[in-house]
């Protein structure tokens, strides 16, 4: 344990920040899983209350990320990285395939 009172202080600051980071991420996680969950919904059963939930967990989940970017959870290419991997899956899940 830390012997003066500065260093105390910091070990609790910081553990309090560690619980913060940890439920952000896992609110960040389960936004993301709810999204790529509702993309192969529309997938199997298109329509327009699938739609509009493929759009509605996109939305929730890329304002979750560019929030835990502005608060030092997330670094910014790492937020960069999952919008864009939530983004393909949308745009796979919404946008019809064309074959030649």
């Amino acid at each position: 344990m830390a012997n003066n009172k500065s260093s105390k202080k910091r070990v609790l600051i910081a553990e309090r920040n560690r619980l913060e980071n940890k439920a952000y991420k896992s609110a960040l996680r389960t936004l993301m899983k709810r999204c790529f969950t509702a993309c192969s919904e529309y997938l199997q059963k298109p329509g327009d209350q699938a739609k509009e939930s493929v759009q509605l967990s996109a939305n929730l989940a890329f304002s979750k990320i560019d929030k835990a970017v502005k608060r030092g959870v997330l670094h910014r290419n790492s937020g960069a990285n999952q919008k864009s991997r939530l983004s393909a899956a949308v745009k796979q899940a919404l946008e019809p395939t064309t074959s030649n």
